[in-house]
């Protein structure tokens, strides 16, 4: 079904299209990512440790798979199963005459540290701006902001020989490491105002509240924000990263995902400052005496890259609606006016 509207406000607060059966006109459907796959049930630091090493042993099995490999514990994590010897790349968002956040001299220690290749691939703003339209196309939906990385890398890879790129995604969902969201137990109104990326009536002159997700999850009016990560934010993540990779013809490897917490999760311990405790724990017995860094999400300078952008122009955008906002919230925005423009040029 054609639902320009509903469309536009789905990736505006969820970023992307929840509902399968929409999509923003007859040539552009948005796509999805199965969800439908064997997860292995995990209660301890151990038994990650257990299964994770068992997938990425089958995936590496004949030497055509490469590692993402952050500053994180995640991935560290992975790089201890890898064969000694393997490529371990690093993203790195570069800024003209600006500093900003840079991984990979961690990342290079503990490639070190597993015996494994390190190179790191630099991702310029052109890269970022040029790649939008053919991911978009692809996806048939607006990207976030990490796809464009995400293809440059995977192009990357696929030229340097290689079929399979493995990463660390989904740990922080699955595990409990979103501790801003799982903080407290939510009302509807207010995770509503706290989880939405881009809140429609702030850029939209018709604007909607998509209220299903959240309600599908409410038990007398309060959302367990774990929970709700699960149902909701599992496929939006894993979506990112499934399509940049498909489109560059690598398969994406994403481990974590193929795993669950097989218990609830213990919030007493995430609100104790231990958060994605299993996971740490995982990190613990694989690295002792190493320090666990701060979580950071993946570098991307996107107000520095969005600095100058002076907001959408499009009839169905407010003017100056994006003033104020952050880098990654105006990308938002600019991604979905590209995207319109784009479906309107056909």
């Amino acid at each position: 079904m054609v639902d320009k509207d509903f469309c536009m406000n789905s990736y505006l607060m969820f970023r992307y299209v929840y509902d399968k059966n929409k999509s923003f006109d007859a040539d552009h459907h948005p796509r999805a990512v199965d969800t439908d796959f064997p997860r292995t049930p995990i209660k301890t630091g151990d038994e990650l440790i257990s299964a994770l090493k068992a997938k990425v042993e089958a995936a590496t099995a004949d030497g055509t798979a490469a590692l993402a490999l952050s500053g994180g514990i995640d991935s560290a994590i992975l790089a201890k199963f890898m064969p000694a010897g393997s490529i371990a790349y690093t993203f790195r968002c570069v800024v003209p005459g600006k500093q900003v956040t840079d991984e990979s001299e961690r990342a290079r220690a503990i490639a070190d540290a597993c015996n494994l290749e390190h190179r790191i691939i630099d991702i310029t703003w052109d890269e970022q701006r040029n790649f939008a339209d053919i991911l978009m196309k692809h996806k048939g939906a607006p990207i976030h902001s990490i796809e464009a990385q995400i293809y440059k890398a995977a192009l990357q890879v696929k030229a340097d020989g290689f079929t399979k790129f493995i990463f660390g995604e989904i740990a922080d969902t699955v595990y409990g490491g979103l501790d801003g969201l799982l903080s407290k137990h939510w009302s509807v109104g207010d995770f509503i105002e706290r989880y939405s990326y881009v809140m429609p009536y702030k850029v939209l002159r018709e604007p909607m509240i998509l209220m299903e997700p959240f309600l599908e999850i409410a038990v007398e009016g309060v959302i367990d924000p774990h929970i709700f990560l699960n149902r909701w934010f599992f496929p939006e993540s894993l979506g990112s990263y499934y399509h940049a990779c498909e489109f560059a013809g690598v398969k994406f490897i994403a481990p974590y995902s193929e795993t669950f917490l097989a218990e609830p999760i213990d919030y007493n311990k995430i609100r104790n400052g231990r958060s994605k405790y299993v996971v740490r724990e995982a990190f613990e017995k694989l690295y002792p005496n190493v320090e666990q860094p701060k979580k950071t999400p993946m570098p991307r300078p996107m107000n520095e890259w969005m600095d100058d952008w002076s907001g959408p122009t499009r009839a169905e955008f407010i003017p100056h609606c994006t003033d104020g906002m952050k880098g990654d919230q105006k990308w938002m925005v600019y991604c979905l006016e590209r995207f319109l423009d784009l479906i309107d040029r056909k």
